[in-house]
């Protein structure tokens, strides 16, 4: 008869998110993770050989699913713009532990110069390319501009989709009285997409001195 499978590992993780959240990884005891998972701390040992390494798993824990979501939404052949806003409005549906866990990339990445790293790599595997592949279909198709760097579009399109969301979700958990006259999630995401593929302007500005480029020989200042 096969035996069980055990849970232990997935309350290490949730125990662990909950402790992170409120304390940070650095504040975080990994005796207390093993306490609130109902195990020892050999067994959290046996998952996870350091307290980085059970961060990652935090992270993975509800990643995973999002960028099944993101690869779905933007492959394809369709118009970018359809694709982007498709993912503009799954990212205002973020569950709760969902944008718990983003939140606490955030401040990790921000104080720790190792997890920054090890999540950049994670995502450099993950969203980032499956992004830059959708761009880069749009600039082959003459749809998106191609004078621009990639990185460029990859930097304002994935801002543009998240950081309305999270100021939005703040504030709702602000209690503020202001949140109530803010867009609906679905309208951020509408209107995001709008500004990505359309800009605040109704027309470009005309090119300035500044934007000319430097002639060739001519020695830097």
């Amino acid at each position: 008869m096969a035996r069980p499978a055990s849970d232990i590992k997935p309350r290490v993780i949730q125990a662990a998110r909950e402790r992170f959240l409120t304390l940070g990884v650095d504040g975080a005891s990994l005796r207390h993770i093993a306490k609130d998972a109902d195990t020892s701390i050999g067994m959290v040992y046996y998952y996870f050989k350091t307290k980085d390494e059970l961060f990652l798993a935090v992270v993975l824990d509800v990643y995973e699913g999002l960028l099944a979501d993101i690869e779905r939404l933007l492959g394809g052949t369709g118009p970018e713009e359809q694709r982007f806003l498709a993912l503009y409005q799954r990212l205002a549906q973020l569950s709760e532990e969902e944008f718990q866990v983003l939140r606490l990339v955030l401040r990790e990445a921000l104080v720790s110069s190792s997890r920054l790293t090890e999540l950049g790599q994670l995502f450099l595997r993950g969203h980032v390319p499956i992004v830059l592949q959708c761009i880069a279909q749009g600039v082959a198709q003459q749809r998106l501009r191609g004078d621009l760097p990639p990185v460029m579009l990859l930097a304002s399109s994935l801002l543009l989709g998240i950081m309305p969301q999270i100021a939005r979700r703040l504030a709702d958990s602000s209690g503020l009285p202001a949140a109530a006259l803010l867009p609906t999630p679905g309208a951020i995401a509408h209107g995001m997409a709008a500004i990505l593929f359309h800009g605040i302007a109704h027309e470009a500005l005309p090119p300035t001195a500044a934007d000319a480029p430097e002639p060739a020989g001519k020695p830097s200042r």
